[in-house]
Formats: structure tokens, C-alpha cells, sequence
């Protein structure tokens, strides 16, 4: 079967399609190869595509869709502005086996929005039409789109729904937050809702999704046609294969502090690249410690100390203090290691 027959197979399926989130510099091909052994995702979309006049295809975002080793298929995202460039590089992402090409219209960072892509894009409408219409007559395969609510208000959701829905989308992804609340505030399930009841096409909910039985709430309150999940999925990569168990009606196997730790070994040696400084190395291990510590611990103690390590030795001897034990983990996030993991990445940017 191929990534095509795989992919309508998700789409026209009765169960919940389960996708990993596009995050970029963390859910890259190595994170990939290592979330596949845990159950995995359904469907996995690769960081975005940096488009723009002149722009070609990055080489190390284009292993993912070269070498995917999940035996799952792949969509690539692009992100961008320019409707030439961005047909061109759709064109050219079809000569790879991928089953969809997905155009972002979320991404938060302000490095993108104040170039007017990503998230920035949804303060306007009229844009996002022109470039929907140019990509769906250039798109020949499956099209998708990931989207937030609106910019800095939800207001312009409704013009955006009827737009979706002229361009014959097959896939919307909806992270049910505006741009300018980031990842702060409660996340807006009734928008989502709305898009499930009102387009057309299959819809996946994104933001927030930490547990099985979260998941099936979302699923239940939004009637979305499946779940898109990243930050929950770096925290726990058991998280995909426990909501199938859920769905099931069976039991919920949750790993022990000891199977955390070896994730967290696993995770340093799969992402480690060769010729990288090992102060380089822990600093990037730093990025996935800032999810997964929210669900270590509460008083936030774990992550201050990740914070301080500069070595592998160091690094994994935080670690082993934290999840050298074998009490099972629900690894959901504390509120405590919440507020420190804000301290940390807002030491990161």
C-alpha cells in the first residue's frame, strides 16, 4: 500500500486519526524514528518548509519524507507567503512520496507572524484565499491546512470557515488558541466543534491533549474526525498507543519511572548528532526536558536543575535522581512544573 492508499484509508476509516504535530527543530526525523517504537502516530507531518522567492527544499526536513522510517505516511508542511513560491515548491514536494501537502496558517512565533506567515497570515482573510485557491489547482494529491482561531481574536473565524470550505480542503487541523495566546491560555474546543460540524472535510484537534482521557473528551466534545498532538506526545510517547488502549475500552498501561528514564537515554543518544559539542547536545536535550518535565514532578525542582547541567554525565544523573524508581508515571502536567517550564523556555528564546 502506498502512502496515497494509506492515507485515504485514515480519512474514509471509522477510527480517530492520530497525528504528530509539526514542531520545528524537535519533531524531526530522529524523533520520529525513535516515537514509531512506542505505537506512534497514524500520520506524521514533517516541520515546515520554509518558502519564499528563491527558496528550495530543506535538505534535513526532506530526509523525513525520504528516509520516514514509521511505515506511516507523511504529509509536508510549507510555510510561507508568496503564492508563486508556494505553488513551485508544492509542485516539487509531489515528486516525493508524501500523501498530502499542508500549508501552515498557526505557527505563534513572532519570527514568522511579523513576516506575515504562519499565524500572521489569519489578520488576512483575503490573502489566505488567494492562496488557498493558487494551491489547490497546483495540489493534485491530498491538501491540507493547520490553522488557528484568529491572530489576536476568534472574530475572523467565521470568515475564515467559509473559506476553507470553498478551496475543497481534505484535512483542516485547528489548534483552538488565537496566535496571540500562544500556548497560555484554556484552549477554545467550541471552535473547533464549529469547523467539525460546518466543513466538509475531516477535521483534527489540536492543543492540549495530555492523556487518553483527555483525548477522548476532545474527541466526544468536538466530534472532530481525530487528534493532532505534540507537546503531550514528547512528554509521554506512550501517550498515541494509551489512547488506542482507552478507546478500546481496555486499560491504560502507564510506564514506571524507569521506562521514562530509558526514553529520555533513548531520546539523547537518537538525537545526538555526530560532531556535535556535548554541551550542544545537552542544551538541545534541554528543548524535550521542558515537556516532559512538567509531568515529573511538582514542584518544579526537576527542571531547575536541568537547567543548570552542561554535560551528558550531569544531564542523565538529574534524570536517574528523578526516574531512577519503578512507581508508575501518568506523566500529565503539574501546575507547578508548568510555571517553572515557562521560566526555562522563556530562558531558551
Amino acid at each position: 500500500m502506498d502512502c496515497h492508499e494509506a492515507f485515504d484509508g485514515l480519512l474514509c476509516g471509522s477510527g480517530p486519526i492520530l497525528a504528530l504535530a509539526p514542531m520545528q527543530d524537535v519533531t524531526d526525523l530522529p524523533f520520529w524514528r525513535l516515537i514509531a517504537g512506542y505505537g506512534g502516530a497514524d500520520v506524521y507531518f514533517t516541520e515546515y518548509f520554509r518558502v519564499y522567492a528563491g527558496s528550495r527544499l530543506q535538505n534535513h526536513i526532506l530526509k523525513s519524507v525520504t528516509g520516514n522510517p514509521t511505515d506511516r505516511p507523511v504529509i509536508a508542511q510549507m510555510i510561507g507567503n508568496d503564492i508563486p513560491s508556494l505553488v513551485r515548491t508544492a509542485r516539487e514536494l509531489q515528486e516525493y512520496p508524501i500523501a498530502a501537502v499542508d500549508l501552515n496558517l498557526g505557527c505563534p512565533a513572532p519570527v514568522v507572524y511579523r513576516k506575515c506567515a504562519g499565524g500572521g497570515l489569519l489578520r488576512h482573510p483575503a490573502q489566505v484565499d488567494a492562496i488557498l485557491g493558487a494551491l489547490r489547482d497546483a495540489v493534485k494529491i491530498r491538501f491540507s491546512v493547520k490553522t488557528r482561531i484568529g491572530f489576536d481574536s476568534a472574530e475572523v473565524f467565521s470568515e475564515l470557515l467559509p473559506i476553507f470550505a470553498r478551496h475543497s480542503l481534505d484535512l483542516l487541523t485547528v489548534h483552538g488558541r488565537t496566535v496571540r495566546e500562544m500556548y497560555r491560555s484554556q484552549v477554545h474546543y467550541e471552535f473547533i466543534a464549529r469547523a467539525a460540524a460546518e466543513l466538509p472535510c475531516a477535521v483534527l484537534a489540536n492543543g492540549n491533549v495530555y492523556s487518553a482521557q483527555k483525548a477522548d473528551e476532545v474527541l466526544k466534545l468536538t466530534g472532530a474526525r481525530g487528534l493532532m498532538i505534540g507537546r503531550g506526545v514528547i512528554r509521554n510517547p506512550w501517550l498515541f498507543s494509551q489512547i488506542r488502549q482507552h478507546l478500546r475500552g481496555e486499560p491504560v498501561s502507564l510506564p514506571r519511572g524507569r521506562d521514562v528514564l530509558e526514553y529520555v537515554r533513548a531520546l539523547y543518544e537518537t538525537v545526538c548528532s555526530p560532531g556535535v559539542r556535548e554541551s550542544a547536545q545537552v542544551q538541545k536535550m534541554k528543548k524535550y526536558m521542558n515537556y516532559l518535565g512538567m509531568g515529573v514532578e511538582p514542584t518544579g525542582h526537576f527542571l531547575h536543575r536541568i537547567r543548570r547541567v552542561t554535560t551528558k554525565d550531569g544531564f542523565l544523573g538529574v534524570c536517574g535522581d528523578y526516574l531512577g524508581h519503578d512507581e508508575p508515571m501518568p506523566l500529565e502536567p503539574l501546575p507547578l512544573a508548568l510555571k517553572a517550564s515557562d521560566v526555562m523556555a522563556g530562558e531558551q528564546r
